[in-house]
């Protein structure tokens, strides 16, 4: 495997016999990466191992501070990787973590940072090069006396990576080379980042013994599911809907965009938590309409998602309700073995690839080119037409 090939078909678990009718219909790049991201999973706990040290010579300083505000960052796909993960990393480090998109930063940086506390800003990007990107950074830096910033992102030639390199107050971890999409959503760039922050804010460093059981799950997922979930994209839903408690709900939130991107609108689809949907959104359900429910590892939380899953399948059909977890047991539809002791944020880099393979057929369904589904350019792989407008004390 050679770090930065963009045209490799050694990916286990994905049929590349399909290659000329993908490249045919649009569809390459996004399936090829899609297939990538368990070998990508095993790159990232790789790079992670070699700069710990630096990482933590980088955070122990801030995390010893019980006051650091720590605030995750993104916009899209890119805001949805701190909403997986903050739930989960305050359980982990006992500490508030706030997950900000970049887009309020941008819009309302007084009420983001209307406590000038000493803050963490760990930024998201794929490109980097989004506008609210380094506009995010920019405003904190105004607004507050005292932060730092960790970046993380998929291009080391992007706006943003460029703009924190070399800082003292900075910190930029760079993504493998593929996971810098070259299809219009965000796939590995996604898994990627999320998993990295994990590992760089492990306080044990031991999380990067779990990620052969993530990378071989996702692979069984691939080559065990793929034509179970290709069979569903083909009944032709109009109307999805995934539900998530906790750090899943932003996995839910990441699924449902999935879907809008690459149908090009399309599909209708909707997110919500498990207790959530019962406060008015169910109203959305009807024969047309499928649900997928992802299952909590944590035994507690676990109850309520599968509740929701039941109460589905009661108003839908069991037929048109599928359920993602860790636990085969009989509430489960689509199991994914092999993580049942692994955090939801870990957990949710693999239950994504059935989100991510769903939204690729059904946009093929529909006679879309998922590479690229809006070939008039109404809507960009990287945010355009975003004017930043100066902050002054006036304003």
């Amino acid at each position: 495997m050679t770090r930065g090939n963009t045209t490799s078909t050694t990916t286990r678990g994905f049929p590349f016999d399909e290659e000329p009718e993908l490249v045919a219909h649009g569809a390459w790049d996004t399936a090829r990466e899609i297939a990538q991201q368990p070998e990508l999973w095993r790159e990232v706990a790789t790079d992670a191992a070699e700069r710990r040290a630096e990482v933590e010579r980088f955070l122990a300083p801030l995390l010893a501070d019980r006051g650091l505000r720590v605030v995750l960052t993104g916009a899209g796909t890119s805001a949805f990787v701190a909403e997986v993960l903050a739930p989960s990393l305050t359980r982990e480090l006992h500490r508030r973590i706030d997950a900000v998109a970049t887009t309020d930063i941008v819009s309302n940086p007084r009420e983001v940072w209307a406590e000038d506390v000493p803050t963490l800003l760990v930024s998201f990007a794929r490109s980097g090069d989004s506008p609210e990107s380094v506009a995010a950074t920019e405003l904190a830096d105004q607004c507050l006396r005292s932060v730092r910033h960790l970046v993380v992102t998929c291009n080391g030639d992007g706006r943003l990576a460029r703009s924190h390199a070399g800082r003292d107050d900075s910190l930029v971890l760079l993504m493998p080379p593929r996971s810098n999409d070259r299809g219009f959503a965000m796939t590995s760039s996604f898994t990627c980042m999320l998993l990295a922050t994990w590992l760089a804010f492990d306080p044990t460093g031991t999380a990067g013994s779990c990620v052969e059981s993530l990378a071989v799950a996702g692979e069984r997922l691939l080559a065990e599911h793929r034509d179970e979930i290709n069979s569903l994209a083909a009944r032709g839903y109009e109307r999805v809907v995934y539900l998530g408690s906790g750090p899943l709900s932003g996995l839910a939130r990441e699924s449902a965009l999935k879907l809008l991107e690459l149908t090009a609108g399309g599909i209708v689809s909707y997110f919500e938590s498990a207790l959530g949907f019962r406060h008015g959104p169910k109203s959305m359900l009807d024969r047309r309409t499928i649900a997928v429910t992802y299952i909590s590892n944590d035994p507690y939380t676990r109850r309520y998602d599968e509740d929701i899953a039941e109460e589905l399948r009661r108003a839908l059909g069991p037929d048109h309700v599928v359920v993602v977890g860790a636990h085969g047991d009989g509430a489960t539809t689509l199991p994914v073995p092999g993580i049942e002791d692994a955090p939801d944020a870990l957990a949710a880099i693999v239950f994504v690839i059935v989100a991510q393979l769903f939204a690729l057929r059904s946009s093929l369904a529909l006679g879309r080119t998922p590479d690229n589904p809006f070939p008039d350019g109404e809507v960009n792989r990287v945010v355009r037409g975003v004017t930043v407008h100066p902050l002054t004390e006036e304003a």
